[in-house]
């Protein structure tokens, strides 16, 4: 197929190339000029694991190309996968819609043949209404559907969710789209490991938003549960592994730390709230604003955790941070609880030195204030407390890295946010360990 894709961030450019991946001839849609000419290079403007492997073979092959013309997009492709962002509005609540609609609104008069329109991005559930009455007013054609297909990737693994997907979500407006989507997701369907669930648009943005406020409250249930063991002195990872065996509820998702961030999480549960309050939903707004409280309460957990590790007031602290993106696999740092944490104690403790293998850029463009080393062993250089604040493989699953470590800081201090290293690697290297709902593993050297 001819599919086209209409914003290339987070979202359109790994879409883009997955959708190549497939067989598709894909043209990639960014109306940012110095965006599209990296693009057309065969590279992305931020870090995804596989992301620019998958751009360098599809771009340099020809089935994957990028534009700044709309235009051509229309004339072109007979599927068009509508990316574009979705932040919060200015009062932090709910989306802000308007690119998915100008993007809907300029395309539609330009279709003149039949094609179908896919809205991957998250929106509030009733867009797909308004834009519907858009492509019945506008549309260039009367054979120009819309469906309604949200993602379900999580950044760092973006790629593989788009080929390996555990559900496809589609809601049709018309029952003619569903042959469209279908061809689009042909070998993916054909494998027989992905369930097709076909519904109307309303569901279909209702569960985009329900299940990333599912994910969030089960995040902030363990770290409630983190609070209640610091005060008990329990052992909240061995809590965490007891409720897991439980197969209504499993072990994903329940490793306590210091909560969730991104560009998905913390977006949509804040607009996820505001909307089903507006809908007189009082229950399930009240839910999930304990669950955004909780969230942002355990930055605070976290900057006192690192306090009390360090034995004395963080003023007489020199601290690294080992982390500035959000999670492991992606350099975006959008509502990074790790550089929120590094904020904190970058405006408490006497020097704060932050590192991370792929963000260290975009965060020192979000926060050029801060102090930021390119490499490991820099970061360490005299440090007095380590904060592991993003759990990124060089961190959690090198042997060397405490015997290494330990080598270049004042203090063997690693203060864990993520509960994410093997403390007895660790305590055998001579580092004591604090982590969040957890009691002190002490150097055994």
């Amino acid at each position: 197929m001819r599919v086209s894709v209409i914003g290339c961030g987070h979202l359109g450019t790994p879409h883009a190339a997955a959708m190549a991946e497939l067989g598709h001839e894909v043209l990639g849609v960014e109306l940012n000029p110095d965006t599209c000419k990296i693009l057309q290079t065969g590279r992305s403007v931020f870090y995804e694991k596989d992301l620019d492997e998958l751009l360098d073979k599809h771009v340099s092959g020809g089935r994957l190309r990028f534009t700044t013309s709309l235009h051509e997009a229309a004339d072109w492709a007979d599927l068009h996968f509508i990316a574009v962002g979705t932040p919060l509005r200015s009062d932090g609540r709910g989306y802000d819609v308007g690119q998915v609609i100008g993007a809907v609104r300029a395309l539609v008069p330009l279709l003149t043949r039949p094609a179908t329109i896919i809205g991957k991005s998250t929106v509030t559930v009733g867009t797909a209404a308004r834009l519907q009455e858009i492509l019945d007013e506008h549309a260039g054609s009367p054979d120009v559907h819309l469906v309604w297909n949200p993602e379900f990737l999580r950044e760092g693994h973006a790629i593989a969710d788009t080929l390996r997907p555990d559900r496809i979500v589609v809601g049709l407006t018309a029952p003619e789209a569903e042959q469209a989507v279908r061809d689009a997701y042909a070998p993916i369907l054909a494998r027989g490991d992905a369930e097709l669930i076909v519904t109307d648009p309303a569901t279909a943005e209702v569960l985009k938003s329900a299940a990333n406020a599912y994910l969030s409250t089960k995040i902030s249930y363990i770290n409630a549960m983190a609070e209640v063991c610091e005060i008990t002195g329990a052992d909240v990872a061995t809590v965490a592994y007891g409720i897991g065996i439980d197969p209504r509820i499993g072990h994903a998702g329940m490793r306590p730390g210091i909560g969730y961030g991104g560009g998905c999480l913390p977006k949509d549960v804040a607009a996820f709230t505001h909307r089903v309050g507006e809908l007189g939903a009082t229950g399930a707004a009240g839910l999930l604003n304990a669950v955004e409280h909780i969230n942002n309460a355990r930055l605070d957990a976290a900057r006192d955790l690192v306090e009390h590790a360090h034995g004395r007031p963080l003023d007489t602290a020199t601290v690294a941070v080992l982390g500035a993106s959000f999670k492991a696999g992606t350099s975006d740092v959008r509502n990074s609880p790790a550089l929120h944490l590094a904020g904190l104690l970058h405006s408490s403790a006497a020097s704060t030195v932050i590192h991370d293998p792929e963000s260290v850029p975009a965060a020192r463009r979000l926060h050029p204030e801060y102090t930021y080393a390119d490499d490991l062993d820099t970061a360490l250089r005299d440090a007095d407390v380590v904060v592991l604040a993003t759990d990124w493989p060089q961190f959690t699953q090198d042997p060397a890295l405490p015997a290494r470590a330990a080598t270049r800081v004042r203090r063997q201090v690693l203060v864990d946010v993520r509960t994410a290293v093997d403390t007895d690697t660790w305590t055998d290297a001579g580092w004591t360990v604090h982590q969040l709902g957890r009691p002190v593993q002490r150097a055994t050297v």
